[in-house]
Formats: structure tokens, sequence, C-alpha cells
């Protein structure tokens, strides 16, 4: 599933520096994510690395954007075509 920023944002911009997708931008009162090009960091990070960065916890699923791995994966190489994809194992590696 995409995740979406809530009114807590704070504007410190440090989740749109992290996004490798470039799904993140400023909006007038927050910043935004484009589900359409949030994959989760599937394919980049083991874990999203906007929720990490951001300091207010605003940063949280989007209820209404049910994606499973297969689905984010897909997205990830559509936006990245050429590229392979960063697999993860149990330890993050």
């Amino acid at each position: 599933m995409a995740y979406m920023i809530t009114d807590d944002c704070i504007m410190c911009g440090l989740c749109a520096w992290e996004c490798q997708n470039e799904a993140i931008t400023e909006g007038d009162e927050k910043y935004v994510i484009d589900p359409d090009k949030c994959t989760e960091c599937v394919g980049a990070a083991p874990q999203p690395k906007c929720v990490n960065e951001c300091t207010t916890a605003a940063i949280v699923p989007d209820p209404s954007r049910q994606e499973d791995r297969e689905q984010l994966l897909a997205k990830w190489q559509a936006l990245h075509p050429g590229k392979t994809p960063r697999t993860f194992d149990g330890s993050g590696t």
C-alpha cells in the first residue's frame, strides 16, 4: 500500500530527500505523496525510508491503497526501467 502524509507534517522536507521514486513533493500546507509513485521502498530499501526520517510520525499507510509486494515491485520496475531492484533477506541486506 502507498503511504500518505498527515496534517502532523512540519514541512521539514526530510522525507522528500529520501524518496528515490520522487513520489514526495511539497504541497501548500504539507508534503504530499503521489500514490502512483510510492512503492514503500520495495526494490530500494528494506523499509520505507521516508517513515524512518519523519520526526513527527506524519507518514502513515494509506488505507485506500492496498497493494501487495508483487504490485509494489512491478510499480518500482515501471519507475526504474532497466534497473535491477534490490532484494533483502531477513537480515535487511
